[in-house]
């Protein structure tokens, strides 16, 4: 029975020591009871690591330094535009370090990346300020949420919906669970 459609988990770095555990598990079963579960790699993405909107902590709706998916533009907006940039940078003149600037780093998720080549140029050579970069990621945030802003309108509109997606899934996972929970048993001896 093969569990997953590929063996490559993409994850943040914060979840990569739970898919070294998922590893060792899976190592431990199929040392001991026959090759039956893939063992999952990582697979970090090139910004692996997302800083909160407070630029320090990990983003985190309980400290606040977070921006939510689900808001308005307007929300968002407000959201990027409090970010912390770079800390050395305190005049718009001063030539910018987008490599330690957080706002920099959304820009690899977010916009294009001829626009980020351009603002990591343009903030070096203090041609962009942070207000400016800080609007054109909004932007960009904004545009890449509409299409799950829109979807999610529509879900509002028919709220059955969710319950029955929902309903639909947790039958196929149960009965993907159940096959492969009886070989595990029979596996184990169990059965």
């Amino acid at each position: 029975i093969i569990l997953y459609k590929a063996d490559t988990v993409p994850v943040g770095q914060d979840q990569v020591p739970h898919v070294e555990l998922a590893r060792e598990i899976s190592r431990r079963f199929n040392e001991r009871f026959g090759n039956m579960f893939p063992e999952p790699q990582s697979l970090l993405s090139d910004v692996p690591v997302i800083r909160g909107t407070d630029g320090e902590n990990k983003m985190s709706k309980s400290l606040n330094n977070h921006i939510e998916l689900a808001g308005t533009p307007d929300e968002t907006t407000k959201r990027v535009m409090s970010m912390v940039t770079d800390p050395q940078r305190a005049y718009r003149t001063d030539p910018g370090r987008p490599w330690v600037c957080n706002v920099y780093a959304f820009h690899a998720l977010f916009s294009s990346e001829e626009w980020r080549k351009e603002v990591y140029e343009r903030c070096r050579a203090a041609d962009i300020g942070c207000v400016d970069d800080k609007r054109s990621l909004a932007d960009a945030i904004n545009r890449y949420l509409e299409p799950m802003r829109e979807r999610r309108r529509e879900f509002e509109k028919r709220p059955g919906i969710v319950d029955e997606v929902l309903a639909s899934g947790n039958a196929r996972a149960r009965a993907i669970a159940t096959e492969v929970m009886a070989e595990v048993r029979e596996r184990i001896g169990f059965i």
